[in-house]
C-alpha cells in the first residue's frame, strides 16, 4: 500500500489535552542531565525551588499526537521509520506547571525517489489551554525509508525541503560534556516514549543494536541543555530555536560532547554538532540554534 499524498496532507489529527506539572518538568530536565553539577545555582533552579525555570525543550514531548503512522490507512510502512530532524520554536517560556493543548498537521511530503524513501514532516502547535497562547512550534521530520517513489505515476509530492545549515569549519569556539548516566533511558522514558527499544536488550538486539539506545529526543534535549548553558546562561528566556538532524544513536552512559560555533557567526544564530566521546562518532549533526 503506497503513501496516500492527499489523504495524508489532510490527515485528521485529535487534539491532544495534556496537563503537566512541576514534578513533570523537574524530571523532563534530570532527564536531559541538569544536576549534573550539584553546586551549579543556576541549573539546580530547574530542578529545585520556588521559582521553577523549564528546560525550552521540554515543548518537544507535549501535546505529542502518538504513533498514527502505524494506522494502516496512512500506507506508509512504519517499520522501515525513522526520526530523522527536530526542530522546537519557542514563542514564551514555558510555564512550570500548566494545561496545553497539542494541535497537529501533516506540513510536508516529499519523494526522494523509490531506492531513498519518503520525508514526512509534521508541525505541532502548543497551546496554553488557559489563555490560547501559542507557547512553541514543534516540527519533526521522519524519514520513511519504505515509501519512495509514491509520486511517479500520481501528485507530485512537495518540493525538497530546504537545505540544512552546516557547521563552521574550524574548531568550535565552545565545548560542552555533559555525562549521561547508565540509566539515563530508563529515565527518560517516563517523559512519555515507552519505546522497548530503550530499555529492552532483546529488543534492541532484534533491531540491531548492542544493547538499548537512548531515546534520540534525549540526545537533542542534551545539546539544548549545553546551549543553554554555555550559550543563554541558563536563561531560559534566551533560547528561540534549537534544530537538529539525528545521526547515530547514543549508548546511555556515554558523555556528549556538544561543539558550538557562535563567534563570526550572524548576530542571534549559533551553530552546533554533538558526538559520543567514547566512540568518537557524531550524533547530531547540522544544529542550529537562535538566540535572544
Amino acid at each position: 500500500m503506497a503513501i496516500d499524498y492527499h489523504g495524508l496532507k489532510a490527515w485528521r489529527f485529535d487534539d491532544v489535552r495534556q496537563e503537566y506539572s512541576e514534578r513533570d518538568a523537574v524530571l523532563y530536565a534530570l532527564s536531559v542531565g541538569f544536576g549534573v553539577d550539584p553546586l551549579d545555582r543556576r541549573a539546580l533552579s530547574y530542578t529545585y525551588g520556588p521559582s521553577l525555570s523549564v528546560a525550552p525543550t521540554l515543548a518537544a514531548v507535549l501535546g505529542f499526537p502518538g504513533q498514527w503512522m502505524r494506522n494502516p490507512e496512512s500506507g506508509i510502512d512504519w517499520v522501515k521509520v525513522v526520526h530523522g530532524e527536530q526542530r522546537v520554536r519557542l514563542y514564551a517560556p514555558l510555564p512550570p506547571a500548566g494545561t496545553i493543548i497539542g494541535r497537529t498537521r501533516v506540513k510536508a511530503i516529499v519523494d526522494k525517489g523509490r531506492s531513498k524513501g519518503a520525508q514526512v514532516l509534521m508541525e505541532r502547535d502548543v497551546i496554553d489551554a488557559t489563555n490560547g497562547r501559542l507557547l512553541a512550534k514543534v516540527e519533526q521530520l521522519n524519514f520513511c525509508r519504505g515509501d519512495g517513489g509514491f509520486a511517479e505515476n500520481g501528485p507530485p509530492g512537495d518540493p525538497p525541503l530546504p537545505p540544512v545549515p552546516n557547521v563552521p569549519e574550524r574548531e568550535p569556539d565552545i565545548v560542552c560534556d555533559l555525562p549521561t548516566r547508565p540509566e539515563a533511558a530508563l529515565l527518560y522514558r517516563l517523559n512519555g516514549d515507552p519505546n522497548p527499544l530503550h530499555v529492552d536488550p532483546e529488543v534492541a538486539r532484534a533491531a540491531g543494536f548492542e544493547r538499548p539506545i537512548l531515546h534520540g529526543l534525549a540526545t537533542y534535549g542534551i545539546a539544548g541543555h549545553a546551549i543553554l548553558r554555555d550559550v543563554c546562561g541558563y536563561a531560559p528566556g534566551r533560547l528561540k530555536m534549537l534544530y537538529a538532524r539525528f545521526s547515530a544513536p547514543v549508548f546511555p552512559g556515554e558523555t556528549i560532547r556538544t561543539e558550538i560555533w557562535t563567534l563570526d557567526e550572524p548576530e542571534g544564530r549559533v551553530y552546533f554538532r554533538s558526538r559520543a566521546v567514547e566512540r568518537n562518532v557524531v550524533v547530531l549533526m547540522n544544529g542550529e540554534a537562535e538566540i535572544d
